[in-house]
């Protein structure tokens, strides 16, 4: 994880909590939002990637232990996850990133079986601890409750974001979908909307 970033609607910064090493989340006001419905809307995600990663947790998806939640700030202080991000270590092939892309697979699984959906699931946001234990990060776009729907596109995203950074890896990423199809209780039903959803795609 990256303790020095700034994207669009957060900025992560290094921290502390306790003594611990931690990186602080935090959403900055938007000037060119009202300020009453800016202050709810980063309010609202950012008490909505908290609760999305307490449930992943309970589902049995590694992810940041949260320290602190300070809505006031719209902040939430986590911990440091270190290791590599999954995206380099895929793309430097060999055993280890078949490995990891069933980890991803199977991870994606425990969410989607869930009913919980990451939103934005790449390989840039998996982190591989030095341990081996993978680690899913930004939870912003999540959400519970999902329908079929949002479990397919959150599937064809991950399709695409491989694809695009892991372009020519196709046993890489067979052992990313099968660990997932194996994991899922209806893979028949995810893989007929995920077909229904690349349609889509081709034809729009």
């Amino acid at each position: 994880m990256s303790v020095s970033s700034k994207g669009a609607e957060a900025t992560i910064t290094a921290a502390e909590f306790l003594r611990r090493p931690a990186v602080e989340k935090s959403r900055p006001p938007k000037s060119y939002r009202l300020p009453e419905l800016d202050a709810h809307i980063r309010s609202v995600r950012t008490r909505n990637e908290v609760r999305m990663m307490r449930e992943a947790r309970h589902a049995g998806v590694r992810t940041p232990c949260v320290y602190d939640l300070d809505v006031s700030r719209c902040s939430i202080t986590m911990e440091l996850v270190p290791g590599v991000v999954a995206k380099d270590v895929i793309s430097a092939g060999g055993d280890e990133a078949l490995r990891v892309a069933a980890e991803i697979g199977r991870a994606a699984a425990r969410l989607h079986s869930a009913g919980l959906c990451h939103g934005d699931l790449t390989t840039s946001n998996v982190i591989v601890r030095p341990d081996g234990e993978i680690c899913l990060i930004d939870f912003s776009m999540g959400r519970s409750n999902a329908t079929m729907e949002d479990i397919g596109v959150d599937l064809r995203l991950l399709e695409n974001a491989f694809a695009s950074s892991h372009a020519g890896m196709d046993d890489v990423r067979e052992a990313m979908m099968s660990a997932y199809f194996e994991g899922v209780p209806d893979p028949d039903a995810v893989r007929r909307k995920l077909e229904d959803i690349r349609n889509r795609g081709r034809y729009t």
